[in-house]
């Protein structure tokens, strides 16, 4: 691992709590069908998936929930651009209204794959959140449904985003800085 700090915090704890409040009143009234099902792109979106379940419940949304795991990073900074399922999902989505959570919105790819992966299972819909985004990353063009925060091109850690699987546990997100 090349030598790095974290110290320059870009999101708060709080700021992030304030948006995944203001996220689930935004996607609340799309969540309501009978089959809904939440898809967490693992591991970086655990904490913010927890995070809007736990929201959602106090506006009586009890979804089914289940896991993707969608791998193209590997210990890197940098996206190798191809995305491979290394845990598939299973709670069967046929039919159902889904929303996949995810950590970061980069190149595109995980959420495009993520998307066609699930509507070829045969999800009724499929609708996406992103915690972060980062626009000018874009490879593919893919915009989500719900966004929390949109960030320029630094690589980040924190609130389940990790460096070489590194820093997840932080409550806040935070610019990683080579030295």
């Amino acid at each position: 691992m090349q030598p790095h700090h974290i110290r320059d915090v870009l999101i708060t704890a709080e700021a992030i709590a304030r948006r995944v409040d203001e996220l689930v009143t935004e996607m609340e009234p799309h969540c309501r069908a009978e089959h809904f099902v939440m898809i967490g792109i693992l591991r970086g979106s655990f904490m913010f998936l927890a995070d809007l379940v736990r929201d959602l419940y106090q506006h009586g949304v009890h979804p089914r929930i289940d896991f993707l795991t969608l791998e193209s990073y590997g210990s890197g900074m940098q996206s190798s651009g191809v995305v491979k399922v290394t845990k598939d999902i299973t709670v069967d989505v046929a039919g159902a209204e889904v929303l996949v959570i995810d950590d970061i919105l980069d190149s595109g790819r995980t959420l495009t794959f993520a998307t066609q992966w699930l509507r070829e299972k045969g999800a009724k819909r499929v609708l996406t959140c992103a915690l972060l985004d980062k626009p000018e990353r874009r490879v593919i063009p893919f915009n989500a449904d719900f966004v929390g925060f949109t960030i320029p091109d630094d690589f980040v850690v924190g609130y389940g985003l990790d460096y070489d699987s590194r820093y997840r546990e932080l409550p806040y997100i935070a610019k990683v800085t080579l030295l």
